[in-house]
Formats: C-alpha cells, structure tokens, sequence
C-alpha cells in the first residue's frame, strides 16, 4: 500500500528503545489498516458474524504478510529514507538494525503469513498474498525512483488485503467475487487522492531522495489536485457497486454516498488551491472514509452479517 499514513507525523529523533525500532519495521499503522481489511474481506466472504474468530485468524497472517513487506520495503529504501526528514530517524538509516537482519525479520513475517493462509485457509489466498507483497517490494518500490506511474502501479497491492481476506473464506464456486472485488476496487480509487495529499505535504522531501512523485517534479503545480479530483469522482459510483448488486442496503449505500460527497469537497478544495491546510484536511478525511465505509459494510442491516 502506499504509505496510507505517512503523512500523519514525522519520526523522532529521540531515543528510541529496541522493540519500538522492530515495530517501526513492520509500519503498525499500515499494518492495523491491513489486518481490519482483510478481516472485514473474510468476514462478508462467508456471510455470518458466527465466523468473525476464523476471519480474524485470516487478518492475523495477512498482516503477517503485509508487515513483511513493509519491512522488505524499509530495507530497500534505506538510502533514499535517510536522505528524508520524515524517515532519516527510521531504525535502517540511523543504523539501529542491521538490513541483514531486517530481512531475517521480514522472511520470517511473510513465510508465516503465507504457510499460516495456506495451511489453514488453501493456497489461493496465499499465493494472492504472496504476489501482492512480490509487487509491493519488487515493482512498487524500485519504481518509486524510476517512473511517475508508481503510485498506479502501488495501488494495486494496496487494494488487495480485502480480496485476499475473501478469498480465504470464500466458497469455491465464487473465490474471488462479490464484495472481494468490491472492496479492492473502492480501495484502489481510495489511494490517489490520500496519496496526492501525503506526496504534496512532503514533497519536498521527496524531490530531495530522488522520488518520482507527482508533487515533486518541476512543472507539476495543480496537478496533484486535480488527480485527487478525478480520483474521488470516480470513487463515488465505485463504493456504490454492492448496493446496486443487491449486496448491501440503504445502511451502507447512504453513509457511503455522504462519505463520498466529503472526500470529493476535500479533494475539490484541495484542487483549487494546494496548500499545507488543505492537503492535510484531504489526507485526514481520507484516513476517516475508508474504516467508516467498512463499518458500514459490516453493520448493514441487508448484508445480514448480525441478523439473528
């Protein structure tokens, strides 16, 4: 994913103790965003709250993948994150944890997640888990520094904790469908305009490392915003898929529709004047919408995950 909260606050450059710089490795903010997507996948996969226990379990070592992969992301970028503010203090630049042993830390994740899903849920959920980190670390990262299409290309690991989770729980008749699909398509469209507001604010920043991000390049002014314009348009009628399927109600199709209208008025103002207050607002309404939108999916009375 990419970095959906890097943008809320900076690294310290206090002291850090041990188990914190093992933390930092994982990205646990990222890392609860991963876990709640792919329980909430897992838990409409099957239809019941009566399996919310084997829907955490699935949580549990997606995350485990996930967190694998920020970890190999973080060994990757050690350069380029000690060249940045928000990242020099991380605990590969300042020289904390060795890579060699952030890659132990970081196979050990990833295997387990992926024996964990394989073992206990079959092998399509893993192998989806496994490829989505191949294309976190080995395409999303390096190109980062190579092309302005990284953040597409980033979108699509970033939108596949849901789809991974249902698979996991799904029937074999429909493996991957129905709100699997949903969910990473909404969280596909979700990313660009978070991700035009964190590039903005440290943009900077970015330039400084050699970060092909949109915000960064010369001649760029304007269009950040207008990219989170379009995104957030489009997101709309993307989040109100399942109601016109028929696999959600007025619940869910309500509070979405009004999500929608608040991150498409954060984007547009975002959009007419690019600054720091308007960036952050974008990125703080975009941290709200994607954990409200899937509370309503879990609570809507027609999805019928709580119905007695």
């Amino acid at each position: 994913m990419n970095d959906p909260t890097s943008g809320v606050s900076t690294e310290s450059s206090a002291e850090v103790p041990l188990w914190a710089d093992w933390l930092t490795l994982s990205k646990p903010r990222i890392s609860s965003f991963i876990f709640f997507a792919a329980f909430v996948g897992a838990l409409l996969a099957t239809g019941s709250s009566d399996d919310w226990a084997r829907a955490l379990e699935v949580g549990l070592w997606v995350t485990c993948l996930g967190a694998g992969a920020s970890a190999f992301n973080q060994v990757i970028e050690r350069d380029t994150d000690r060249m940045m503010v928000r990242t020099r203090n991380r605990p590969l630049p300042a020289g904390r944890i060795t890579p060699a042993a952030a890659i132990a830390f970081a196979s050990v994740l990833a295997l387990s997640g992926a024996i964990g899903l394989a073992a206990r849920f079959g092998m399509l959920s893993a192998l989806l888990g496994l490829a989505t980190l191949c294309a976190y670390t080995l395409v999303y990262t390096p190109l980062k520094r190579l092309s302005l299409m990284n953040t597409l290309i980033g979108a699509i690991p970033g939108g596949m904790p849901p789809l991974i989770g249902y698979a996991a729980l799904s029937s074999a008749e429909n493996p991957v469908g129905g709100w699997g699909i949903a969910l990473f398509a909404v969280i596909f469209a979700w990313q660009f305009p978070h991700f035009m507001a964190i590039a903005w604010l440290h943009r900077e920043d970015y330039a400084r490392a050699g970060m092909r991000m949109l915000p960064a390049t010369e001649g760029s002014d304007g269009q950040a915003g207008r990219q989170a314009v379009c995104y957030s348009l489009v997101l709309l009628p993307v989040s109100l898929v399942p109601l016109l399927r028929g696999d959600a109600g007025l619940v869910y199709g309500i509070g979405v529709f009004a999500l929608g209208l608040i991150y498409i008025a954060a984007s547009v103002a975002f959009g007419f004047k690019e600054n720091r207050t308007r960036a952050r607002a974008l990125l703080l309404v975009s941290l709200a919408y994607l954990p409200a939108l899937l509370v309503l999916a879990l609570v809507d009375p027609a999805v019928g995950l709580f119905r007695s």
